[in-house]
């Protein structure tokens, strides 16, 4: 049984007279727990006060489907006080380090107990709040890492393909460009006339122009191969088909084949054929270096979104473009919006620019946007409208999901408040957002909802100091 002394060892509890003492005494049952045993599962609905009187508790919470320790409790302590108070489940999973003996108080007496002693009420809110305050920290903490997480796996899925199709170019790239190299060298060795080669080369850089300005649309460039083929085929060309691919992205003519070969028709060494596979290498090499290009510019264009994203390079406060953090962060999701989300875009560009804390405005599009995508579960209509009026920049999130619940409604901007499973939101996204809009921006944050169409509103002053 609980004894006066153990509980006189608890701060708190040394605010109660010597009688709410032995009440406490007296309706506290007694919880063994051997180390490795748990008290409480992150979630559980708690309404029970526990004492430690001896051993550690370990304190974790579930971010992300991982278990993360965020402290602990070591006797003598007490606590629970958060859920009792709150009516909430457990913010936290609580297991024995060690074995432990604990006493545990029913929710109603503990809040009985406050309501009669004005100093044990404040002496526990006091240590309420600190707790709250140190949960608080420990989840926006681990809610900027999991959003740098999620950014950090989009933009290495944007970068992957890019990047590897440059590595792939650049890996085939010698081996063409010593063969290409090779060739000139034997056809120089025939003393062509200068005239025959001028008409090689006008054929080439031809090819390279339409190679490099897509001057061929795709139903041109099928027909075109399907003739090559069937030329190159007559003229004897093995395995033609590797041939009549870059030869029609180049546009060459059967006609420009007919005059260019027909010297080489009866030649019986490799020259009969080597011009072909010297114009399809060159026009094969073009297009490396069209899609390496593109990869780089891709790499480039992802690159400069996350700088701009982030304001790497910039002070605290900006004059912030809203549209170009709203395609900075569209361009850091691209691979969750390819997957089957449509955006639509209805942006004022007479909108100005704005005096803002742009990493954190950004926080904000990606915390709504991000909520959007999995309201629709990956698919559905995302628009983003944009205007202004009396003195104010509009930015209005709209996605095709659901909606939300009338019950939740009154909630969504509580902290820790979340309607997904355990481990898997973190019940602060909305909060932050709110914060940063409101506390630092001074603007609004509202929203309308129904099923198919939930729409969050961010009102930011235009001319105002932050």
């Amino acid at each position: 049984m609980l004894c006066i002394e153990e509980l006189v060892n608890l701060d708190a509890f040394q605010q109660l007279p010597k009688e709410r003492l032995q009440w406490v005494c007296d309706r506290a049952q007694t919880v063994e727990l051997s180390a490795g045993e748990v008290l409480s599962h992150e979630g559980d609905p708690v309404c029970r006060l526990f004492i430690l009187v001896k051993g550690k508790i370990n304190i974790t919470r579930r971010s992300e489907g991982v278990e993360i320790p965020i402290g602990q409790h070591e006797a003598p302590s007490f606590f629970g006080e958060i859920p009792v108070l709150t009516g909430e489940p457990a913010p936290v999973t609580m297991r024995a380090l060690t074995n432990c003996r604990i006493y545990e108080m029913k929710g109603e007496d503990f809040r009985k107990l406050l309501h009669e002693c004005r100093d044990f009420e404040q002496m526990v809110f006091r240590i309420m709040q600190s707790r709250v305050r140190g949960l608080e920290s420990f989840i926006r903490g681990r809610e900027k890492m999991a959003a740098l997480g999620t950014l950090a796996a989009g933009l290495a899925h944007e970068l992957n393909n890019p990047a590897a199709a440059l590595v792939r170019t650049l890996g085939e790239m010698p081996a063409a460009i010593l063969e290409l190299q090779r060739m000139n060298l034997v056809y120089g060795q025939r003393n062509v006339d200068e005239a025959h080669t001028q008409h090689w080369l006008r054929v080439r850089d031809q090819g390279y122009d339409a190679i490099l300005n897509n001057r061929l649309d795709p139903v041109t460039l099928s027909d075109r191969e399907s003739i090559l083929l069937e030329w190159l085929e007559d003229y004897g060309v093995k395995q033609a088909w590797k041939l009549a691919e870059p030869l029609a992205e180049g546009g060459v003519e059967v006609e420009s084949l007919e005059q260019l070969m027909e010297r080489w028709r009866n030649d019986d060494t490799e020259l009969r054929e080597m011009g072909l596979h010297w114009l399809a290498l060159s026009f094969e090499v073009m297009s490396m270096i069209k899609h390496g290009l593109r990869g780089s510019e891709r790499i480039s264009e992802l690159v400069q979104a996350m700088k701009s994203y982030s304001y790497l390079d910039q002070g605290t406060q900006q004059e912030v473009d809203i549209h170009q953090g709203l395609e900075d962060t569209l361009r850091l999701f691209a691979h969750k919006l390819k997957c089957g989300v449509q955006v639509q875009r209805n942006y004022d560009r007479g909108l100005p620019k704005i005096l803002a804390y742009g990493s954190e405005l950004n926080q904000v599009w990606t915390n709504l946007i991000d909520n959007a995508i999995d309201a629709m579960d990956g698919k559905g209509l995302l628009e983003i409208t944009t205007y202004h009026c009396d003195r104010f920049a509009h930015i209005d999130i709209i996605d095709s999901g659901s909606g939300i619940p009338l019950e939740i409604k009154t909630r969504i901007f509580e902290p820790f408040f979340t309607t997904k499973s355990v481990g898997q939101g973190s019940g602060l996204g909305l909060e932050t957002t709110r914060r940063i809009v409101e506390n630092r921006h001074h603007g609004t944050l509202s929203f309308e909802s129904q099923p198919g169409r939930t729409c969050f509103t961010i009102c930011l002053p235009l001319t105002s100091e932050i």
